[in-house]
């Protein structure tokens, strides 16, 4: 007897990329990018005893812009090394993804 393959939610070919951002004050920190279209709200971070807020994508490999939403102003990342500007007079960030 066959066994039911298991589905995976995972996109072929993604690693499991994870996002921090420390800001133990916040009340709700979102990150948004290319990879999720700009939306503001779809991908809230959770909050840690530490303060610090994480996500972990499932990206393919490529590069992404993001930034994160801190109670509603935008912030970038204090971790990332590589940025680009963006149309508003401002920088993205640059996530690589192996």
């Amino acid at each position: 007897m066959k066994k039911c393959k298991r589905e995976s939610k995972r996109m072929e070919g993604a690693k499991k990329t994870e996002f921090t951002l420390s800001a133990p004050q916040a009340e709700r920190v979102c990150i948004a990018g290319d990879f999720n279209q700009w939306d503001l709200f779809s991908h809230p971070l959770k909050k840690d005893a530490k303060g610090t807020w994480k996500i972990a994508l499932d990206l393919k490999p490529g590069q992404y812009e993001y930034r994160f939403l801190v109670d509603g102003q935008w912030q970038n990342d204090p971790n990332c090394t590589a940025w680009v500007e963006n149309p508003f007079g401002t920088f993205n960030c640059l996530k690589t993804v192996q």
